[in-house]
């Protein structure tokens, strides 16, 4: 999701570039601006307007990449925000357009592995071979890289959404889990939650009879669920979408939807992804009435 630091961190891109005494004026103001800005785009219930901004901070951020200094290990956290707003973007805007969802989500997961290399040269050199080197090389990485994990394991999984069609890239699930039960046992409340929103997913893709875990994909629902006090619905609509539906739980199913749907979407930090559930949710009551 879309969070203030990402926009904050944008606009100090663009305070770095100002010269001497103009960059110390321009900061105050760009601090209060990037506040402004990132409290406004996570309170929005508005999601047809962040679809059409949001591309011109996706330039930005291209530009401010382009602009780096091979190799310096300070470029990281610039290469994370791009990321994670072109794989938000990909995964929440692009309407239905396979092709642009997939470039997005391609060109996030390329900044992701090389923030990743910046900060963590064993894991990069593992992210292309087999997955037990992979493996090993996310038990080895310290607790303090908890966002470096965080950042390529969010842009892994939309990359697999992006390519769902494609078994190669079905076949790195493993990896991508990994990355994320890592961060769990780092900080399970991490992003809010939303790691474990991404381990219900992953446990959920499958049926157990065929090496699924769903029973643990729902305790990483509820879990994610209980950790915003039952504000973040998009972990309800996901739950009703990946866990009921696998299992053919229409109780289950019919009853998060209604809670979704029922729900006050504005709460502080969770408006625009609340909306964006409540959107999902109606499409899926509608289409669970021939699913079940």
């Amino acid at each position: 999701m879309l969070h203030p630091a990402l926009v904050r961190l944008l606009l100090a891109g663009l305070v770095a570039l100002a010269a001497g005494g103009c960059a110390a004026v321009m900061g105050k103001a760009s601090d209060r601006l990037a506040s402004n800005l990132g409290a406004a785009v996570m309170a929005s219930d508005d999601p047809a307007t962040v679809r059409d901004g949001l591309p011109a901070y996706l330039l930005l951020l291209d530009g401010l990449v382009a602009g780096q200094t091979p190799g310096k290990a300070a470029n990281a956290p610039l290469l994370f925000a791009a990321a994670q707003l072109n794989g938000a973007y990909a995964g929440n805007f692009t309407e239905g357009d396979q092709a642009r969802a997939r470039r997005l989500a391609a060109k996030a997961m390329d900044y992701a592995r090389r923030g990743t290399c910046l900060q963590d040269p064993r894991l990069c050199a593992a992210i292309e071979g087999p997955v037990e080197p992979f493996l090993e090389a996310v038990a080895a990485a310290p607790a303090k890289r908890v966002d470096t994990l965080y950042g390529l394991g969010a842009a892994w999984a939309g990359h697999l959404q992006a390519n769902s069609e494609d078994w190669a890239a079905i076949a790195e699930l493993p990896k991508v889990q990994a990355l994320l039960e890592r961060v769990v046992a780092i900080d399970p409340a991490h992003d809010r939650g939303m790691a474990r929103v991404y381990l219900g997913v992953l446990n959920s893709l499958r049926p157990e009879s065929i090496g699924g875990k769903p029973e643990l994909g729902r305790e990483h629902f509820e879990a994610a669920i209980a950790l915003s006090g039952g504000r973040n619905l998009y972990a309800k609509t996901l739950m009703a979408e990946y866990y009921a539906r696998l299992v053919f739980d229409q109780a289950l199913h019919d009853r998060l939807l209604a809670e979704v749907l029922a729900a006050e979407p504005r709460q502080p930090g969770f408006t625009l992804m609340n909306v964006l559930a409540q959107q999902r949710a109606q499409a899926l009551q509608a289409s669970g009435r021939d699913y079940f």
